[in-house]
């Protein structure tokens, strides 16, 4: 069995080892570019996790492990490109150095990329493999839809947020784990608990990114505080604000989404301290915890000796202490 800094090791050798021969050189440079700037580097190492539960050897796993994280570095280029961002991992996006039209082209190579990793997977799993990678791909798709639909919107119920953030980050959590356990020749039955293990992790990870990004430290974040605030971005907390806000609350609220020009100190201050009044950081905490605790269960039903989960348990710890 494989410990956790075993399997990132692995991974990190593997993404090392990733070449893009075919000329032009100038269009797969981006791409080295991207997976070179590191990263968690966690749905890879997932799916290595999710078949080692079941197998020893997990070479099965690696071609779809690294076409996962293709992938996933895929749709943060073209994220970065669409939120106009200057900075990945601190160092400059993919348009900022090179520009938007490149950023879409090898974002596309990137793309392929991930399907020819992926198909690289022996022939017994291949095409179940492929087929939860496809539906997946596209769900994405439709969270990251969603998720610009909603800038324009103030009606944003919670269920449709939280419906936007299964599709836009719990999704390719659960995937990254259902393709390692079909990888490991696990039963249908467990191979779905794990999806589902990965959906209420995801949603508890993505609910507490958005709770940190208002009540976290800067320094142990990872990144500035209050950008969700600044932009109005829909979030559980600003939809639940909106929703249990007094008609004064609700006035200043609106009144700071509206401003076009404002000093942003005051704004995060102003917007975090009605959060405040209305018990929003227990609200999150208490969703978050929901989540995690549905997430556990998932894995307490699986029919592998529980010393073997721990490295899943250790996982969700670090996904859930990121402030500490």
């Amino acid at each position: 069995m494989y410990a956790f800094n075993e399997i990132l090791q692995k991974i990190e050798q593997e993404i090392a080892q990733l070449q893009f021969p075919h000329p032009p050189k100038s269009l797969y440079d981006p791409i080295e570019y991207i997976l070179s700037l590191g990263g968690k580097r966690i749905r890879p190492a997932l799916v290595l996790m999710a078949c080692n539960l079941y197998k020893e050897d997990v070479e099965d796993a690696v071609k779809p492990a690294l076409g996962l994280e293709v992938f996933h570095n895929f749709t943060l280029l073209h994220d970065d490109l669409m939120d106009e961002a200057d900075m990945r991992r601190n160092k400059p996006t993919v348009h900022k150095v090179w520009n938007a039209n490149t950023a879409i082209l090898s974002g596309d190579a990137m793309l392929i990329a991930a399907y020819q990793l992926i198909g690289e997977t022996k022939s017994e799993s291949l095409k179940e493999i492929l087929n939860l990678f496809t539906v997946t791909a596209l769900e994405i798709c439709g969270g990251q839809q969603y998720d610009m639909e909603f800038e324009s919107r103030t009606d944003v119920t919670e269920e449709e947020y939280i419906e936007m953030i299964r599709l836009k980050t719990a999704v390719l959590i659960a995937c990254a784990l259902k393709m390692g356990a079909i990888a490991g020749n696990a039963s249908k039955a467990e191979a779905e608990a794990l999806y589902q293990y990965g959906i209420n992790i995801g949603l508890a990870f993505q609910l507490q990114d958005d709770l940190l990004d208002v009540y976290g430290d800067t320094a142990t974040f990872g990144k500035n505080i209050g950008g969700d605030i600044l932009c109005n971005k829909k979030t559980f907390m600003l939809i639940n604000a909106l929703r249990r806000a007094s008609d004064a609350q609700k006035a200043e609220l609106e009144n700071w989404i509206s401003k076009k020009t404002f000093d942003p100190a005051e704004k995060i201050a102003a917007v975090t301290d009605i959060y405040s009044q209305l018990h929003l950081k227990e609200l999150s905490e208490d969703k978050i915890h929901i989540y995690y605790e549905q997430a556990m269960k998932c894995l307490a039903s699986l029919s592998v000796a529980p010393e073997r989960l721990n490295i899943l348990k250790e996982v969700s710890a670090r996904l859930m202490n990121r402030q500490s």
